[in-house]
């Protein structure tokens, strides 16, 4: 069975940005656990409109943490006091976000049954400014909560009218490339606001295949952990910081080279980049360093008529994401298996396969596995330990019940596959009854109903089966072209069939001809997070950020 893990919920639901966070009631038994409501510090409101044109609606999201590690199952209380915004800003229950709350005039009141160990969202709410309210006029939001038996951190967001609002223009980029083939990253950005950007940052994120050619002082780069050991979810980040004041109105551009070079091993990859009030970039754990290269990257104004369409102005319109799709292929060969032992024993067999590249794969945005080994046990021996990734199941491939003594094995790979990468399944086996050359097999494809099938960007199928053998001759066996069992046939495509393309929303990604989506979120197999999702803060003031990542609280799921 193939498995999903949501982005979101996989990157921890983190909150990007600053989270403005109260003052600390005391609790009345200094056992009792305390609970944090968060929210971003800031949020900005495009000024009412004239005219017939609509108000501009900013959302802004409530989560609680529970850090205690345990559920408390006791029926909480939210409210969020709304009397400070009024003649400032009208409020909505965000659809699809309101869970169990209400609004009236004066305040928003949501319950729940219980706190649960994870940062989970209560509400989001939808705010636009009213008519009549003044450019720079500032309100309190404010959420409190109240549970028996605990305490909340009080949460408050300041809500402010106009400010900044940085729109980045899409770059025009070539999406099918050869390995090595490189081509210039133009970044053009205006600042749509009502005030002035003092300083910006601007931030790109790669994958694994795509790297940037230049390095800058006033850059950082995350530390690539080497060709045959890449990132877990295969991003790499760089940071590039500039003091200049970005008026409202005024349109700016890098004065500088900024090239993207696809790696030898480049495949299925992706590019992020956005533009940042300085200091409210998103947070990454990732390790990054500054080089010494005695070179600045600039940025320099830029004539009007080059303008980025900022008709339409929104929280996402300062980044933007393209997928690449690089004509190249990934060689999975399934290794063989020897091992040896008496009646009664238990041995070791450790079972997997290597890729031979060139390319490296990753389905960032699904989080699906790459690949499935498909094992087949040698009569005579009965398995008494296996990867609990591993799924047993009958000599046909049907269901059964346990996970031991089966005599074959479906294993899946986590999302990522390096270049040069070796996956190995470790076993145990007693054998029962020794059977000279008792014979099963290894073979790694995609995964289908009936076992391993053939992956359409894999070039050589007749090395994708090995024999597994028990009390053999350890000698290499000639491998069959196929799987054991029949499977769909193999697309003739030796380079992704992924439609490559730009985006400025996050989307579910594309196929690769094998049914199985690309790129996307993190694998259900504890790979560490990437970036968070490069958020863009309309009309965010002075620092201020508006995006969060939330999970949704009523079923614990994006």
């Amino acid at each position: 069975m193939r498995k999903h893990i949501s982005l979101l919920a996989a990157a921890g639901l983190a909150a990007v940005g600053l989270a403005a966070v109260g003052l600390a009631a005391t609790p009345a038994n200094a056992a009792d656990p305390v609970f944090t409501l968060t929210s971003p510090a800031e949020i900005g409101l495009h000024p009412h409109p004239g005219g017939a044109a609509k108000p501009q609606t900013a959302t802004v999201g409530f989560v609680v943490e529970n850090e205690t590690g345990k559920n408390f199952g006791e029926q909480s209380t939210y409210t969020i006091d709304l009397t400070p915004l009024k003649g400032v800003a009208d409020v909505k229950l965000t659809p699809e976000r309101a869970n169990d709350c209400t609004l009236t005039a004066a305040k928003v009141t949501c319950t729940d049954w219980s706190v649960r160990t994870y940062a989970s969202e209560v509400v989001a709410l939808d705010l636009t400014a009213v008519k009549g309210s003044k450019t720079g006029t500032v309100a309190d939001l404010t959420m409190t909560g109240a549970v028996q038996g605990a305490t909340f951190k009080p949460t408050t967001t300041r809500v402010k009218v106009g400010g900044p609002d940085l729109v980045l223009e899409e770059a025009k980029l070539k999406a099918k490339l050869v390995p090595g083939e490189s081509q210039p990253l133009p970044v053009v950005f205006a600042n749509a606001g009502t005030e002035s950007v003092k300083g910006v940052a601007l931030e790109l994120n790669t994958t694994h295949g795509m790297g940037l050619v230049e390095q800058y002082d006033n850059c950082a780069y995350s530390e690539d952990r080497g060709d045959d050991e890449p990132w877990n979810v295969g991003w790499a980040r760089t940071v590039c910081t500039f003091d200049n004041e970005i008026k409202p109105g005024e349109i700016w551009e890098i004065a500088g080279a900024l090239t993207l070079k696809a790696a030898p091993h480049a495949f299925i990859d992706e590019l992020i980049y956005g533009v940042h009030a300085a200091g409210s970039e998103p947070k990454s754990t990732q390790k990054l360093s500054t080089p010494r290269t005695g070179k600045k990257l600039g940025l320099k104004a830029r004539s009007a008529k080059a303008a980025p369409n900022a008709a339409d102005l929104d929280p996402w319109n300062n980044r933007h994401e393209f997928g690449f799709s690089v004509k190249n292929t990934a060689d999975l060969v399934a290794a063989p298996t020897f091992v040896k032992g008496k009646a009664g024993e238990t041995v070791k067999a450790d079972i997997g396969f290597r890729n031979d590249g060139p390319a490296w794969v990753a389905y960032l945005r699904s989080g699906e596995e790459v690949a499935m080994v498909d094992i087949v046990i040698p009569a005579g021996a009965k398995v008494t330990k296996a990867p609990k990734s591993c799924r047993s199941v009958t000599a046909s491939g049907g269901y059964r019940e346990g996970q031991l003594g089966a005599p074959r094995y479906f294993c899946p790979t986590s999302h990522v596959i390096g270049e040069k990468e070796k996956f190995v399944f470790p076993f145990e086996l007693k054998i029962e009854k020794v059977i000279a050359e008792a014979t099963g097999s290894v073979t790694v494809g995609t995964w289908s109903p009936e076992g391993a099938a053939p992956i359409g960007w894999d070039p050589k199928h007749a090395n994708d089966k090995a024999a597994f053998v028990i009390n053999g001759k350890q000698i290499t066996p000639t491998p069959t072209p196929a799987p054991t069992t029949p499977g769909p046939k193999p697309t003739s495509s030796t380079s992704p069939t992924a439609t490559p393309g730009t985006s400025t929303t996050p989307s579910p990604g594309t196929s690769t001809g094998n049914g199985k989506t690309p790129n996307g979120g993190l694998a259900e197999t504890g790979a560490t997070a990437g970036p968070i999702l490069m958020a863009g803060a309309a009309l965010v003031a002075a620092g201020g950020v508006v995006f969060l990542v939330f999970r949704r609280r009523a079923t614990g799921r994006a």
